[in-house]
Formats: structure tokens, C-alpha cells, sequence
């Protein structure tokens, strides 16, 4: 074990979480990871494996699945969430008065809150009186990819710089490489709204309308998101970094992503509750076009292909006729 060895808890036990829970301990660290299922933490207890999202990956000897909640955190210097972000204000709210008040609170949940459209470090900051501690881990990754140990790089955000480091410094590993920004919101919004974006691109994909229009989307949509970002107080060069177009580029091109495994299935002409159904994992680009679409439009931003996405997703629109729309819209200049 490491001289610098610090217990931190996983809080999620999906793919990204076991991921992620995999990677800590192969870097030497202790790690617990909690699900909310006894039964199923139970099973990876006993098999040292997570076979339902990460086939074939060994838990390294420092990782222990914990059915309890109270025994996952005991001792915890980090709690890492990252759990869907229809859940993340229930489970923030299961851990609060569990936790020690000197440990940090991250979470590598990507999306908005339903309903309410926030940003999830402002539900955090509703359910917690010290913004301080808390900070936010995205990037480009693939659970499977991380879990494998091929090299892969992160950014780690927080109002407070020292704070950033600190969990910079507690995941950086040798294949693990740890990136430190002051942005929160800008690398909350890239995370989100990329999933939406990558949903297109399976459209556009599976419709068959080549590189040139991917390349053309991931483009355009990456100026959606770096307007959306600005206007809610984001920094410009956070969207060309590793949880900007990084991160955008990654989901919108490989079928490892969900989201663009969603957006395939829509231009073969599956439903929308059938393709979900299909994914048999969480699609969060399915909440997050409806939360985007909706701030966007609260804050005056245009984000057309948000907004054809969320035509298909909620209001039922033939994916050709969104792609129609886009492509019938006046000229304009590019910036």
C-alpha cells in the first residue's frame, strides 16, 4: 500500500462508478465502493467482479463492495458520487448526516437536475453548507477503457483551487492523468450537454450521412455548448480542454458511448422507450436534452440542435425532419 494511502468511498456501483472505484484501488489507494442494492453488492463481494457492466475486469485486493452505507464511509477521506443525476440530490441527501465534516465530497456525475435544470454543484451547494469542499471530476472517459487501465486524462474542478489539488492528487495515477480547473460550471455544462449532442450524431449517423456531417455537428454543437456556457458564467477555454471538445469528440464518435448508441437505434426507427430499453443502462442524454433545452431557452441561448433533439425525444418528431430543420436554417456567420 501507498505511504499515501487514503481510504475514499465510491458511491454508485454502475459502470462508471466500479471504473472508477478500480482505478482508485489499483493506485493504491483503499477503496469502498457502495451500491444501493445489498443483494447486488453482496454478489460482487463474493465474485471480485462487476460482470453486469464490466465483464471480465478483476477488483483490485483494495477494493471491498459494501452493502452499508455507514461501514462504506467510516474512515473516508473522499466520497466520490457518481451515481445517475436523477439521483444525485437523493443520495447527497442519504449522506449528509453521515458524513465526516473533514472529508471531501466530489461526484463524477454527468448532467443537469430534472425538473429543476440546475447544475449539480448547485444542488450540492442547496444540501451543503460548506462549497468549499466539494469539487467535480469529468473528462473523456470510457468506464470499460478506465477499467482496463489504458491511459486516460481528467479534469478535477473546484471554486477552490487548494481543493482541486487535493483531488487531483488522491485519483492522479501513472494511466490516470489529473487536470485542475477553477470552472465548475463550465465543466458541468460540457459534461451534460455533450450526452445530447452525442445523441445526434447517432441520428445523423444512422441515417447515413457520413463524416462531413459528423464532423459538422460535433463542430456547431460545440459552439451551442460554449454559448450556453458563457451566459451562465463559464470560461471560454474550458470548452476547448478535455471536458469541452475532448469530451464531445469522444462520445459523438464511438458506439461505446451510450448516448450514440441511443441516437443509432432512433434512426433505425426504434421508439424512444424501446431504444432506451435496448441501452439497458442509464441514457442520460435523454434527461439532459430536456434540462438544456430548457435553460437555454430560459436564458435566451440558441442551441439548435438541442433543440431538435428534444423535438424528437419528447415531442415525437421524425428524426429527418429534425435533421431538415437544422439544415433549412437561414445563413449565417460562423462566429
Amino acid at each position: 500500500m501507498s505511504a499515501r494511502a487514503e481510504k475514499i468511498a465510491v458511491i454508485g456501483a454502475g459502470s462508471w462508478g466500479t471504473a472508477l472505484a478500480v482505478q482508485l484501488a489499483r493506485g493504491g489507494n483503499p477503496v469502498a465502493l457502495w451500491g444501493h442494492l445489498p443483494g447486488e453488492m453482496e454478489q460482487l463481494a463474493r465474485r471480485r467482479r462487476n460482470e453486469r457492466y464490466l465483464p471480465g475486469i478483476d477488483f483490485p485486493p483494495l477494493l471491498l463492495p459494501e452493502a452499508d452505507l455507514h461501514a462504506a464511509l467510516a474512515g473516508a477521506v473522499e466520497i466520490l458520487v457518481v451515481v445517475p443525476s436523477h439521483a444525485f440530490r437523493g443520495v447527497l441527501r442519504q449522506l449528509k448526516p453521515l458524513l465526516d465534516e473533514n472529508a471531501g465530497l466530489s461526484w463524477a456525475t454527468k448532467g443537469l437536475e430534472p425538473g429543476s435544470s440546475k447544475l449539480l454543484h448547485e444542488v450540492a451547494a442547496e444540501e451543503f453548507a460548506q462549497p468549499a469542499r466539494l469539487a467535480v471530476l469529468s473528462g473523456p472517459t470510457f468506464a470499460m477503457e478506465v477499467a482496463r487501465g489504458l491511459p486516460t486524462a481528467i479534469a478535477v474542478a473546484s471554486s477552490d483551487p487548494r481543493r482541486a489539488a487535493q483531488l487531483a492528487r488522491r485519483v492522479h495515477a501513472e494511466t490516470f492523468r489529473a487536470y485542475i480547473s477553477d470552472d465548475v460550471i463550465g465543466v458541468e455544462i460540457g459534461g451534460a450537454s455533450k450526452n445530447v449532442m452525442a445523441i445526434a450524431a447517432g441520428i445523423a449517423d444512422g441515417l447515413g450521412f457520413g463524416a462531413n456531417t459528423r464532423a459538422a455537428l460535433i463542430t456547431r454543437g460545440l459552439a451551442e455548448i460554449r454559448r450556453l456556457g458563457l451566459a451562465l458564467g463559464a470560461k471560454g477555454d474550458t470548452f476547448t480542454g478535455l471536458t469541452g471538445i475532448g469530451d464531445l469528440a469522444l462520445t459523438c464518435t464511438d458506439d461505446q458511448s451510450r448516448n450514440r448508441r441511443f441516437g443509432l437505434a432512433l434512426a433505425r426507427g426504434d421508439g424512444v422507450a424501446a431504444a432506451r430499453e435496448a441501452i439497458g443502462q442509464e441514457v442520460e442524454g435523454f434527461a439532459a436534452s430536456l434540462a438544456v433545452y430548457q435553460k437555454a431557452r430560459a436564458l435566451g441561448v440558441e442551441m439548435p440542435i438541442t433543440e431538435q433533439v428534444y423535438k424528437v425525444l419528447y415531442e415525437s418528431i421524425d428524426p429527418r425532419a429534425a435533421v431538415h430543420a437544422l439544415l433549412s436554417r437561414e445563413q449565417k456567420v460562423e462566429n
